[in-house]
């Protein structure tokens, strides 16, 4: 199966890193984090931008708010980081279990010159069911970069092609919109879910 292969794949020297990206989380996200508030992304309900997703729906980050959120910017041309945080996305949302459910998870093209509505529906049809693709003009997927205050760039490879630098971090929204916190490239799992399910709290409290 596909989409197992990539789970493997993904979770290829995790263990390894382990460590170094638990020190690392005690620099960005967690006690020793000292971020500016201007490379903060801003709240979900302070965004604007107009997208489709891999159905054809118009959405939007009014369709984030209510649920916690996790959106992750790449591209289906990525060679390996893209496809390995979806996969790492797939296992945290497998771990999840039933509160999966709870959550809104979005992969957000930012080369939607090759990213059709077709391509992105095929793309994430490889990983959990949860996960969404988003795609739309390049003026709204940049109005959507900026308000994540995330990053990418168009790069011309030797063949003549082109390829895209962008963020590799994931973004972590409580139910409310507010920017908790990032997770990053080959974050372990054991780190990543914690942060998950501290987002997920107040919401999973206050449901009926």
């Amino acid at each position: 199966m596909q989409r197992r292969r990539i789970l493997q794949y993904g979770a290829t020297g995790v263990g390894a890193l382990g460590v170094s990206l638990l020190l690392g989380w005690w620099r960005v996200d967690g006690p020793g984090s000292g971020t500016p508030d201007e490379a903060r992304p801003l709240p979900l309900s302070e965004m604007g931008f107009d997208l489709t997703d891999h159905e054809g729906g118009d959405v939007g980050p009014d369709t984030l708010l209510g649920r916690p959120t996790l959106v992750f910017f790449g591209f289906t041309f990525c060679p390996d980081v893209c496809p390995t945080t979806l996969s790492d996305i797939s296992g945290w949302l497998d771990e999840l279990g039933d509160d999966a459910e709870r959550l809104n998870v979005v992969f957000i093209t930012v080369d939607p010159e090759r990213d059709t509505i077709d391509a992105m529906a095929e793309y994430v049809s490889y990983f959990h069911p949860a996960i969404r693709g988003w795609t739309g003009e390049e003026r709204e997927i940049a109005r959507a970069v900026e308000g994540f205050r995330a990053t990418y760039e168009r790069v011309p490879t030797d063949r003549g092609d082109y390829t895209m630098n962008h963020t590799a971090s994931v973004f972590l929204f409580d139910a409310e919109g507010t920017f908790v916190s990032t997770i990053d490239y080959h974050e372990p799992r054991e780190v990543a879910v914690p942060k998950i399910r501290r987002a997920m709290q107040d919401e999973v409290e206050g449901t009926p």
